[in-house]
């Protein structure tokens, strides 16, 4: 499916409030995900500490979320090593349920929080998923 909108730091809560994929007639049966990638903040350790403390109990709260994971340890890409310091992925029951959820204080306060650690800018993409 196709990302129409991404999200940056820069964009903050409007953006994250208003990301967009598709239409209501694409969603398939299966669940979605909101993924964030982090691009290497200027100081890792503040990075690490205040997501945990603070932007990572915000996002569990964000009503409708089935499940949350972060990556573990150093993230690889093959064109550009080090570009990218950590993976969420946030898990719904659909694209809709994302747009929903966001729109909420708890989602907006989230996406807001973003500003406030995420330097080093920060991609966000939903998406509905299915089996391969």
């Amino acid at each position: 499916m196709e990302i129409d909108r991404r999200a940056t730091v820069a964009l903050g809560m409007a953006a994250a409030s208003t990301l967009l994929i598709g239409t209501p007639a694409q969603a398939t049966a299966g669940l979605a995900k909101l993924v964030a990638v982090y691009k290497t903040p200027k100081d890792p350790a503040a990075f690490d500490k205040y997501y945990a403390a603070t932007h990572a109990p915000l996002a569990k709260a964000i009503p409708g979320l089935r499940s949350y994971e972060i990556s573990s340890g150093p993230v690889g890409m093959p064109v550009e090593a080090g570009a990218v310091y950590l993976v969420a992925i946030l898990e719904f029951d659909s694209a809709e349920a994302i747009r929903t959820a966001l729109g909420t204080p708890e989602g907006k306060a989230t996406a807001a929080d973003l500003a406030n650690f995420a330097d080093g800018g920060v991609d966000l993409m939903i998406f509905d998923s299915k089996p391969a």
